[in-house]
């Protein structure tokens, strides 16, 4: 075995180990540390924690992320389907209303049911 067959591994190695360290450290020696009670209190779900770790959360939060979810997807559906339009022709656009109108009517379902009110 020769040592210089395995020295592209360990220049990516030691490479990849430092671009991911040096930046983290740098920020730790760099950057002011003045943690107060603003700073440490909680900040992600806009309440502050009063109850036990297993009380009911609002159901309006769930709501919102399975809509985020559903929207994202249709999102990662059109950007290949406006890639290759050119070659699905006609049926291609068929399919593609049919699945956005789908889409339509499921938003203006939940539109009319209030799902998206936030009181």
């Amino acid at each position: 075995m020769n040592l210089v067959e395995y020295l592209p591994i360990l220049l990516f190695l030691i490479l990849g180990t430092v671009v991911g360290v040096v930046p983290m450290l740098i920020g730790k020696l760099i950057s002011p540390s003045l943690p107060d009670s603003e700073k440490l209190s909680t900040y992600e779900c806009g309440f502050e924690p009063f109850e036990d770790a297993r009380m009911q959360f609002d159901i309006r939060y769930y709501l919102v992320a399975i809509l985020f979810i559903l929207f994202d997807l249709e999102i990662a559906f059109l950007f290949p389907w406006a890639v290759a339009f050119k070659d699905l022709d006609y049926f291609g656009l068929v399919s593609m209303m049919i699945f956005l109108g789908i889409l339509v009517i499921g938003f203006l379902y939940e539109w009319a049911k209030g799902a998206l009110d936030w009181e």
